[in-house]
């Protein structure tokens, strides 16, 4: 059997609609890090009060998550990712991130 191209994936539309959506929020989360840091730093100092304390840090997250959520290209890197990762679980059986963790030394 011939390896597929990754232009040539067929998706589903959950993979589109849910699965790679997930994908972009976990890695905006990680490119806005600072920004995440900044508003739950605000949320802890600010107990009840962070409603109103933390406008700013908030409206600064949620621009720079927004920013990434609205980038074709930044679906389209997601995508590609997802992709291999879908291929490479079909050709090994291992998910992702199972993939990853090193094995016990001693079995």
């Amino acid at each position: 059997m011939e390896a597929a191209n990754a232009e040539e994936i067929q998706l589903r539309h959950v993979e589109t609609d849910v699965l790679i959506p997930k994908m972009m929020r976990e890695k905006a989360k990680e490119l806005c890090a600072q920004k995440v840091e900044a508003f739950n730093h605000c949320c802890k100092e600010s107990g009840f009060l962070m409603v109103l304390k933390c406008r700013e840090e908030n409206a600064a997250l949620k621009e720079c998550l927004t920013i990434h959520y609205k980038d074709p290209k930044f679906f389209e890197e997601c995508k590609q990712e997802y992709i291999r990762e879908k291929l490479e679980f079909q050709r090994t059986g291992i998910p992702a991130k199972n993939r990853n963790q090193k094995l016990p030394t001693s079995m």
